[in-house]
């Protein structure tokens, strides 16, 4: 990354024990001859010292808004203008809250308020906090503003729990800042896509047993989401059918949230027509038949209560049949625990779509919940084999396979 030399960054290190990984962050894009100045809040002065942030990056580190020195020259908008990225790395779960309301009541977040220059965050907090639906609001609203993110990643925290929200590696948001600083290395992609309307089904269903309790999976819909954000990077016009999940909207999808399956089916239908549909969601194979309207109690001694349950409509089957609004192209996934290439071929072909992705969710650290796949591509022609990789590489495979496919149509 040597292209990195010369660029200039600006830290905030917000509170959090994560705080400690900004050190490594430090020597990392020093490495790389980025001049690195940081901004410590007080949360983060409470897990790293100014004298540790400033011997790493070797300039002044600034924690007070209303330093006399500074602000006789208006010092915090020449901060927020004088870098080429401004990154927030831990971001907690208050700065983004504060940066998504617009506050400036500290030197951080009166810098990104003033700032003119692109803005990374990479996002640290408990599992809790991360899914919460104030969060993910935030998150959206950030997003839409074109704040990059670096999300987290899944893993053991410091209070025990384990899920999404831990600080990602400090290498991996060193590649998401030269990506930032350097577009022009990246291959801008071409819109092959233009004109296309692509539906996308992502995450998980809920169906209820009563107000409080519901049937799901654990899907995160990192993937489906990724693929409506790699389709509309091709030009498409996505829309994205959601179910409950605790990741941001993609940027430019229409997107439909939905609790159940009967719902997704409704909003894909309502959606035709498409060009292609590509059904990523997780759906509940089944639903009680009768939900409960009041929260069913657990008596001392009592028998658990018996849960009759009645089958789902079948979403990747009801879009791929004969219709005239039949999408031209019919995706569909399949998450196995055995037997993965048998069971997707009959799938493929009891489901009549045309074609389906397969991947084995039974190890640890499997695809369901997880930042990586590993896919057998099923078509009427065969299946290929495509490596383990992120994510979002599958879901750029797959929109350049599938504008291949509507571009020869």
């Amino acid at each position: 990354m040597t292209d990195l030399a010369g660029k200039r960054v600006l830290l905030i290190v917000s509170g959090g024990i994560a705080a400690y990984k900004a050190l490594e962050l430090v020597r990392l894009l020093k490495k790389e001859g980025v001049t690195v100045r940081c901004v410590l809040t007080a949360g983060g002065a409470q897990f790293v010292t100014p004298l540790s942030l400033q011997a790493l990056s070797e300039e002044t580190v600034y924690t007070d808004l209303f330093s006399l020195t500074d602000e006789s020259e208006m010092g915090h908008i020449q901060l927020s203008r004088a870098a080429d990225l401004v990154v927030v790395a831990p971001a907690s779960a208050d700065i983004l809250a504060r940066m998504a309301a617009g506050m400036a009541d500290d030197l951080a977040t009166t810098l990104l308020l003033a700032t003119d220059k692109p803005v990374l965050v990479a996002p640290a907090m408990n599992v809790r906090m991360w899914q919460h639906a104030a969060t993910v609001a935030n998150m959206a609203t950030l997003a839409a503003r074109g704040v990059t993110v670096v999300d987290p990643d899944e893993g053991a925290m410091a209070c025990g729990e384990w899920g999404p929200g831990r600080l990602a590696e400090p290498p991996a948001i060193v590649e998401r800042i030269a990506a930032r600083l350097m577009p022009r290395a990246i291959p801008v992609p071409r819109r092959l896509l233009t004109g296309r309307h692509i539906i996308v089904t992502s995450g998980p269903t809920h169906e209820p047993i009563d107000p409080v309790r519901y049937i799901a999976n654990r899907s995160s819909g990192k993937q489906g989401h990724a693929i409506a954000a790699a389709l509309i990077e091709l030009g498409a016009r996505v829309t994205l059918v959601s179910g409950p999940v605790a990741i941001p909207d993609p940027p430019l999808a229409r997107v439909l949230h939905v609790e159940t399956a009967s719902e997704m089916l409704d909003a894909c239908r309502a959606a035709l027509p498409a060009d292609a549909a590509i059904c990523v969601a997780a759906v509940a194979d089944w639903r009680v038949a009768t939900p409960s309207d009041i929260k069913l109690k657990k008596a001392p001694g009592a028998e658990p209560p018996a849960l009759a349950l009645t089958p789902n409509p079948d979403i990747l089957a009801d879009l791929a049949k004969p219709a005239p609004d039949r999408p031209g192209l019919v995706i569909g996934f399949a998450a196995e625990t055995n037997d993965l290439l048998a069971h997707a071929a009959e799938k493929r072909q009891r489901k009549g779509c045309d074609w389906l992705l397969a991947n084995d969710v039974s190890a640890a650290g499997g695809a369901m919940g997880g930042d990586d796949n590993e896919i057998q591509l099923i078509t009427a022609e065969g299946h290929e084999s495509w490596p383990r990789m992120s994510k979002q590489a599958v879901a750029q495979r797959l929109a350049q396979r599938l504008a291949e496919a509507l571009g020869d149509a």
